[in-house]
């Protein structure tokens, strides 16, 4: 709803009103061309103030519900006025209308009057209704939006999961043949640390055997020779 463009409409109907209003009492002084001059005025200006009564019904289609319902009734308020000046401006557009016939039309009129209220009233039901539904619509179409988006974050999750799940697969994998190569390089290593101290020990024999020798050698060549 537009604020600006609602009391524009607004303060045009409140003026065709205050122009309207005085026109019954003014037909009613007059005879003749100048009563029909001001008949004629008058229904294109009630004309012109209920096209501004349509035009504030129309704004308040977007309005918020603590603002559209006074209004409303409003509205249907100045319908009712409207109604009331007409059969005014009727009555005093009927040349030597007796004051009992006037009773007995103004009973008429109150009674089309009242059906013409009750007729808005439904109107305005009908539109508030309308406007519920559209609501109830639109709401319902957010809630299946957030379901087909949530839907779709779920779908990304589970195959973002799945591909997780497949790298932690491969990485068990590498683990698994990692742990196996380790455990063939223990091996290795415990093989060759073996190794490493047979021939040491076997180094050791052998240097022991050279000593022996050595000293043998030297004991033959000089003990023996003084001898």
């Amino acid at each position: 709803m537009s604020s600006e463009e609602f009391e524009k409409l607004h303060e045009i109907y409140k003026s065709l009103y205050d122009e309207v209003k005085l026109m019954p009492e003014r037909a009613q002084r007059c005879q003749g061309e100048e009563r029909k001059r001001i008949v004629r005025d008058f229904d294109e200006r009630v004309s012109e103030a209920e096209e501004m009564l349509q035009g504030l019904e129309q704004e308040l289609f977007g309005a918020p519900s603590s603002f559209r319902t006074p209004m409303s009734t409003k509205i249907r308020l100045y319908r009712r006025d409207l109604a009331k000046l007409q059969r005014e401006i009727r009555l005093s557009a009927t040349p030597g209308f007796s004051s009992h016939i006037g009773d007995g039309s103004q009973g008429i009129y109150a009674s089309q009057n009242d059906q013409s209220t009750h007729l808005q009233s439904q109107r305005a039901l009908l539109i508030q209704g309308t406007e519920s539904l559209n609501n109830a619509s639109k709401s319902i179409e957010r809630s299946q939006r957030i379901a087909a988006e949530t839907d779709q974050i779920g779908t990304d999750i589970i195959e973002e999961l799945g591909e997780q799940r497949e790298q932690l697969d491969r990485t068990r994998d590498r683990l698994v043949h990692t742990g196996e190569n380790l455990s063939r390089s223990r091996k290795i290593l415990r093989a060759m640390s073996r190794r490493l101290v047979t021939n040491k020990l076997l180094l050791s024999v052998i240097i022991i055997m050279e000593l022996a020798i050595l000293a043998g050698v030297v004991y033959l060549k000089f003990f023996r020779s003084r001898q």
